[in-house]
């Protein structure tokens, strides 16, 4: 009853501030880790009907908790059953990602022309930008929205596995701190991928640079989401490095602050993150005893 609560009260909350749309998915994360994929999607279920009950004793409308029971937080039961039965941090990751890039590739098979689907969207978005401010330049907008209309659908998939990811691993901090104290830390460092993804990934980097029209589009789009992997996993071998540094306590924060504040640093990030994943640096530089300290 309380992960019932929290998620259908965070969920309207987060109307007006999205970022706590990350506690309502880790409440039912965090029951289907403790309890299983039974109670988790009992959670799920209830949580949507009195999700539909508020919103449309506020909104006027139960589609609101239709669109967020089945983007938001079937999804993040799905990897948290993944990993409750695997107990791999890494492999939960790499769901998320696989199962992103399928929604990727599913929606280029139904959608005729996906370009234009999110142009729509995008002039509608550069037509209040224009009626907020008359001055800005259309012409530039114009052009922007056409280049961005051929990568949206990797950049919100990709986004979607960030928050995703995100309540995911605030609800295995919850369960290491009921359960298992630094559990969780210890977990997080010890977190790579796979080398096979590794060189399909850069398999797509060549097909992208090399190919041309839907298949280069179809390529990068793809990149996008599994940039989000390796994000995380070159987070997670800079965090063990730094944690054998004797400037731990400092460089650590300093490491998440600079990627929160400076976001372009999340390319050389990643891009550690995929040698990290294709040649085992953990072991080439012994940081195997940092992830256990």
């Amino acid at each position: 009853m309380q992960a019932i609560m929290v998620a259908s009260a965070f969920a309207l909350l987060s109307l007006v501030l999205p970022p706590v749309s990350i506690i309502s998915s880790a409440a039912v994360a965090l029951v289907t880790l403790r309890l299983g994929p039974k109670q988790g999607f009992w959670v799920l279920i209830a949580g949507s009907l009195a999700a539909a009950i508020l919103s449309t004793l506020l909104l006027g409308t139960y589609q609101f908790a239709l669109l967020y029971s089945v983007i938001l937080w079937l999804p993040v039961a799905l990897i948290a059953w993944v990993l409750r039965n695997t107990r791999s941090l890494g492999i939960a990751l790499e769901s998320a990602v696989g199962l992103a890039s399928l929604v990727v590739l599913a929606f280029y098979v139904m959608q005729a022309d996906v370009a234009g689907f999110w142009l729509q969207i995008l002039d509608v978005m550069t037509q209040s930008m224009q009626s907020a401010n008359p001055d800005v330049a259309m012409d530039a907008l114009k052009d922007s929205a056409e280049l961005f209309a051929h990568y949206m659908t990797g950049g919100v998939a990709a986004g979607s596995v960030f928050g995703l990811l995100l309540g995911l691993f605030l609800a295995r901090g919850w369960q290491a701190n009921l359960y298992n104290p630094g559990g969780f830390v210890q977990e997080y460092k010890l977190l790579r991928s796979n080398k096979l993804i590794a060189f399909l990934s850069l398999f797509l980097a060549v097909v992208a640079a090399l190919a041309s029209g839907l298949i280069a589009e179809i390529s990068l789009n793809l990149l996008m989401v599994l940039f989000v992997l390796y994000t995380v996993v070159g987070a997670a071998f800079l965090h063990t490095a730094f944690s054998g540094m004797k400037s731990s306590q400092y460089m650590v924060p300093f490491l998440y602050i600079t990627l929160l504040l400076i976001p372009h640093v999340m390319a050389l990030v990643a891009v550690l993150g995929l040698l990290e994943s294709a040649l085992n640096l953990r072991d080439k530089f012994n940081l195997n005893g940092n992830a256990s300290s």
